[in-house]
């Protein structure tokens, strides 16, 4: 599915074909032009031979049901995405915004793929596309999306923020912009950026580490944003949208989790960042180098937050049985098309 020659297609259409196209894609989530029965036969003729709607994709379930992994095959790589199903009824994708990633975090498999490219417009809508018509088939709807899989989508700005505004758009998929997030490690040009749009979406910073010494040895960006700058940046946030910011700590045994590293972190968010903010703990993925923390530890570290009052949740374990939990995304071999 390209939507870039769609696009091409419907520009010299009257207006209102072009919006008929568009409700029977995003709304209607059709899978075949021959079912956009209100567009002329000719119309759906061309569509068909130009822009067929077929995305390719392996999926791969979890045994829980509450994760569905996919990877689709723009090219010759696959790109993954995930459909995360929560027990409240929420129905969230997290979706990926590179093949790949250049900033080489030792903890996330992505990372050690290195950057193979930047995903289009349209490779970024139709992860979310695929899964909106597998939950149609169950009376379901997409409610949420979380730009969390490969890639940073700070670094691929334009295109995200295209892919933003239709899954915003109130006749595409209508999502609200409080249930879209975008999660960065700390790109302080694309925060600004960011700060500045007309939409309110969720902004999500990875910090991972207390001090610059231990990040920096964690997610090497940090030698190029340290944390005071990356903070600044949130400030700045904060004061132009006014919109909580999630601050991401994912717990490595042995690694970030001890109580002096809870201890650091509570007094950097307290002397650096303003409010509004929360921690998200998430629990180390095995992606084969480190461990997670153990719960004992984990509970402890949040404690001691808390403890600062501190705001803190603990991120659900979705995935970890498919690799399709958080920082194991990388076009695994149990996605691969024979």
């Amino acid at each position: 599915m390209d939507l870039e020659k769609l696009n091409s297609i419907l520009k010299d259409e009257p207006a209102y074909r072009a919006r008929q196209a568009y409700r029977a894609l995003f709304v209607n989530l059709i899978e075949d032009w021959a079912e956009a029965s209100d567009l002329p036969g000719e119309l759906r003729k061309r569509l068909s031979a130009h822009c067929p709607l077929t995305i390719k994709a392996v999926t791969v379930p979890a045994p829980d049901k509450n994760a569905l992994k996919a990877a689709f095959y723009f090219d010759d790589t696959p790109v993954e995405a995930v459909l995360l199903r929560h027990a409240d009824g929420r129905n969230t994708v997290c979706v990926s915004s590179q093949v790949g990633c250049a900033l080489g975090c030792v903890f996330c498999a992505t990372g050690k793929m290195g950057l193979r490219r930047n995903l289009r417009y349209g490779e970024i809508v139709a992860q979310a596309l695929f899964f909106a018509r597998y939950l149609k088939k169950s009376a379901q709807t997409l409610t949420n999306v979380v730009f969390m899989g490969m890639g940073e989508p700070l670094l691929n700005y334009q295109p995200v923020m295209r892919a933003v505004k239709t899954l915003n758009d109130h006749e595409l998929f209508n999502i609200g912009a409080r249930k879209i997030s975008i999660s960065t490690v700390g790109i302080t040009a694309g925060i600004n950026k960011l700060a500045s749009e007309p939409l309110q979406v969720n902004l999500a910073v990875s910090l991972h580490a207390p001090d610059d010494d231990l990040r920096s040895r964690l997610m090497p960006i940090n030698n190029k944003e340290p944390l005071k700058k990356v903070l600044s940046a949130v400030n700045y946030y904060t004061r132009k949208t006014s919109r909580r910011v999630m601050v991401e700590y994912v717990l490595i045994k042995g690694v970030n989790d001890s109580p002096a590293a809870a201890g650091a972190l509570a007094a950097l968010l307290k002397t650096e960042l303003a409010k509004p903010y929360f921690v998200n703990l998430i629990a180390y993925n095995d992606t084969g180098e480190f461990f997670p923390s153990l719960p004992r530890d984990r509970e402890r570290f949040r404690r001691i937050l808390e403890h600062e009052r501190i705001t803190v949740v603990e991120r659900y374990r979705f995935g970890r049985d498919i690799a399709g939990a958080c920082g194991q995304l990388a076009g695994g071999k149990n996605t691969q098309i024979d």
